[in-house]
């Protein structure tokens, strides 16, 4: 009995933790094979590998970015292999499995939430030819032709679960994220997320979960990513885990969803001294509306959260993720825009902005009617408008939120942003919101856009509100260029000017001492000189503006070092440089 257990991830980078875990737990009972797919693959693609390994029974994990194409596929699969059987899990179908079942009658077998056990006895009574009596999560149709369901179940003992990964494995996911997890289930009850079905936090022990740790870091991986839905639910299990992750010597990143305000002066004293690089944090803040909160059955202590944040922050050694959803209840336009600024001021590396999706199975989803919810029948589900949003408004920040991607997300435009923020007196929303309206405006929402067309449009933006400002926005523009793409990228508008001051750019190199200014300097071929640095005369004292945001008329030389993960920069002194030009 040859069985292939396969999904269709969002992205190539993507890769499925849930059948590895299945193949590994069903092993014994027959021959068990992954495929692993992407949405963005062609369907017939896709059919055409899984025809050629003609197994008996095939599996799919289904969720909302892939069950549309997902039952395009088994429908497919049935016309070409009639006698397959195909087994469907997951959570876009674990929830009210009968409608789905009628719905879609390619699928032979429905397995409701954690499905190792219950995968384990089908395949077990399948290969003996047995009926299906008493095997729990199970939907299907017995021999009177009725439908036959009972309640998702858990596993109870997670140490029951095998490791899912083996050298081979890593090799093959050489490209991909890997993803990991120390604990199932979620102390919390969120209403718009699928944990709030399940009550109860389950861990692998500890031991367990160090050992497997050092599989990856023996392996090199670059980055582990836990879905624990909050990994510092309990302090005994993932401080162990801190602790254990700080002394060790790997280039291997991991990353945690984390609730800011369960963390104490224990914990961050043990994440500052963490390497750079060794943890990313992902915390979701969602909403600061008190109300919101509350309908949502949720508790953020704001400033136990600043604080964390804030001390996190200076550590500069964790990139911070920080997360808000638009479509929540009682959150209308002027919320969210406090919302937004409450959690912007605290300068995350990243803020994502979500949309709501009413997942099927979650609070909020059964009670949408009470607040007016508009949303998409099909997958994602999500949400349109409701009785605090319109459509134009949900729109609109469906547009702001694809330009912060590209201006903050990106890191590119950090002080060409802030200096605009502050002409809207400090308020981040009004001027993304304004900056969204210009957007519209021009109709560059509907097409793609280069990186240094996003140079462009930044001035031109303020060229049309604040023209006074437009020349000292350009002197900023060619810092955050410099700082982010290592002379890479120079938009021809912002006046490069390395070639006007030729003679004292060779002065600085051939003749003055570089030296002075770089550890172990030596002139080598001008190729190396321009792929290592940069010298850029501004004319407005740069570095004084990044401090004290003062403006003073300069012609300033600043010289920028490209490092391999950072840029740095310094100012050459007026003598080292410019008597080159006498």
């Amino acid at each position: 009995m040859k069985v292939i257990l396969t999904t269709l991830n969002a992205k190539y980078t993507h890769s499925s933790l849930a059948i590895r875990y299945l193949k590994e737990y069903c092993k014994t009972v027959c021959e068990v094979e992954i495929q692993e797919f992407s949405i963005n693959n062609g369907i017939l693609d896709i059919l055409s590998q899984l025809f050629e390994v003609k197994p008996d029974i095939i599996g799919f994990a289904c969720y909302i970015w892939n069950i549309e194409m997902t039952m395009k596929l088994v429908n497919l699969l049935k016309k070409v292999l009639p006698n397959i059987t195909i087994i469907c899990g997951g959570p876009e179908v674990s929830y009210q499995p009968e409608g789905f079942f009628r719905e879609n009658p390619s699928i032979d077998y429905i397995i409701q939430g954690e499905g190792e056990e219950t995968l384990y006895h089908l395949l077990t009574q399948l290969k003996l030819g047995r009926t299906m009596e008493d095997i729990p999560a199970l939907t299907y149709y017995n021999e009177e032709n009725q439908i036959v369901s009972s309640n998702a179940v858990v596993v109870k003992n997670l140490d029951t679960i095998p490791f899912p990964y083996h050298d081979e494995d890593i090799i093959a996911l050489k490209d991909k994220i890997i993803y990991y997890e120390s604990s199932r289930g979620c102390p919390f009850s969120c209403q718009y997320c699928l944990s709030s079905a399940t009550q109860g936090v389950r861990f692998f022990s500890i031991d367990r979960v160090l050992d497997e740790l050092r599989f990856f870091i023996r392996h090199n991986v670059r980055q582990v990513k836990f879905v624990d839905r909050t990994f510092n639910a309990k302090k005994s299990h993932y401080m162990q885990i801190l602790k254990f992750l700080v002394v060790q010597k790997c280039k291997t990143n991991f990353h945690f969803e984390i609730a800011a305000d369960l963390l104490d002066a224990e914990v961050l004293d043990i994440l500052e001294l963490m390497p750079v690089g060794r943890v990313q944090l992902e915390i979701g803040v969602q909403s600061t509306n008190e109300v919101t909160l509350d309908n949502i059955c949720r508790t953020n202590n704001w400033n136990k959260i600043v604080h964390n944040v804030t001390r996190i922050l200076s550590f500069d050694n964790i990139h911070l993720h920080l997360d808000l959803i638009i479509g929540l209840p009682n959150e209308d336009y002027k919320s969210f825009q406090k919302s937004f600024n409450d959690v912007y001021s605290l300068k995350p590396h990243m803020l994502q902005i979500g949309f709501l999706k009413l997942l099927k199975g979650s609070g909020i989803s059964l009670n949408r009617k009470k607040h007016g919810y508009v949303f998409m029948d099909i997958a994602p589900y999500q949400v349109l408008a409701n009785d605090y949003m319109s459509y134009e408004e949900v729109r609109k920040l469906h547009i702001l939120e694809e330009i912060f991607e590209q201006y903050y997300n990106s890191g590119r435009f950090r002080n060409s942003t802030q200096f605009l923020i502050a002409l809207k007196g400090g308020n981040a929303f009004i001027f993304y919101d304004a900056l969204t309206e210009y957007w519209q405006k021009r109709g560059l929402h509907l097409v793609a856009h280069t990186t240094k067309s996003l140079y462009k449009y930044l001035y031109e933006f303020c060229e049309e509100k604040y023209p006074e400002k437009a020349e000292v926005l350009k002197e900023i523009l060619k810092f955050d260029a410099l700082l982010s793409d290592k002379a890479g990228i120079r938009p021809d508008f912002l006046d490069w000017n390395e070639e006007k001051y030729n003679n004292a750019t060779s002065y600085f190199w051939r003749e003055k001492g570089a030296e002075q200014y770089l550890d172990q300097y030596k002139f080598t071929t001008w190729r190396d000189i321009k792929k290592k640095y940069h010298i850029e005369v501004f004319k407005i004292d740069i570095v004084a503006f990044m401090k004290t945001k003062k403006l003073v008329t300069a012609n300033l030389p600043v010289l920028f070092f490209f490092a391999e993960d950072v840029t740095t920069y310094q100012v050459i002194k007026e003598k080292d440089f410019w008597q080159g030009e006498v």
